[in-house]
């Protein structure tokens, strides 16, 4: 059941042109981390500037793959399908689980290969690994968060581009290592943005530490991700 499952997401995907072409921007962002940066950036500028670039470079990636989640069940909303399967042995949460899964997966391997692949800031293939999960759990709050606030892909677009300008608080966070830089602790994508910042820059540079960030990162985004899944429940009434 789940393989076509899917087969039938995957489908939908390539059949979509916008949705085909966002599963390239990971490997564009790849691409830029490792031969554009490189050539535009001095080795010394570069290297000051390494947390800021692997944070722009991974926090895209789950939004991307959150986007693509939207609009694929704004498509199963406007065919009804989240309805009808109420009258089938399938649970609607069982349903949307597998596509939420998929999200995460998808987003965790693409984090993992952005990060490798563009060698930036000298990180542990461990460190990249345990990274990427966290990081990836914002693909399916994004998901959630788009079909909970957009009724159609038009209205759909239009929040995922403010879902995805607020990329831009966790890399203004990077300018502040005193408690300043808790006025952004809102945004999920602070608390990844600032395990990387710790990893790089060396501890007891920033106010905690790499393992404090990771942790209450992960203990915000779960809980983000629970609220965020009823909401859309609520609001799309399903």
């Amino acid at each position: 059941m789940y393989k076509n499952f899917l087969m039938s997401e995957l489908k939908k995907w390539t059949r979509d042109p916008m949705m085909k072409f966002m599963l390239l921007y990971p490997l564009i962002f790849a691409i830029i981390g490792r031969f554009v940066i490189p050539e535009i950036m001095s080795p010394e500028n570069l290297s000051r500037s390494s947390d800021f670039i692997v944070v722009i470079l991974t926090l895209m990636t789950p939004i991307i793959f959150g986007a693509i989640i939207a609009f694929s069940i704004l498509d199963d909303r406007d065919d009804n399908i989240l309805t009808s399967i109420r009258t089938t042995p399938l649970s609607i949460h069982k349903f949307l689980s597998f596509r939420l899964i998929v999200s995460v997966i998808m987003s965790f391997i693409t984090c993992v290969f952005v990060m490798w692949f563009s060698d930036i800031g000298d990180l542990p293939f461990g460190a990249i690994l345990s990274i990427s999960i966290l990081t990836a759990l914002a693909a399916p709050m994004t998901g959630l968060l788009i079909n909970a606030l957009a009724s159609n892909k038009i209205e759909g677009f239009a929040v995922m581009k403010g879902t995805a300008m607020i990329i831009i608080i966790p890399f203004v966070s990077l300018f502040f290592v005193d408690y300043k830089e808790f006025f952004f602790s809102f945004i999920p994508g602070f608390w990844p943005a600032k395990a990387i910042s710790s990893l790089i820059r060396g501890e007891n540079v920033l106010l905690l530490s790499y393992y404090q960030y990771y942790f209450i990162g992960l203990i915000y985004i779960l809980i983000l991700n629970i609220l965020v899944y009823y909401l859309f429940l609520k609001r799309t009434k399903v």
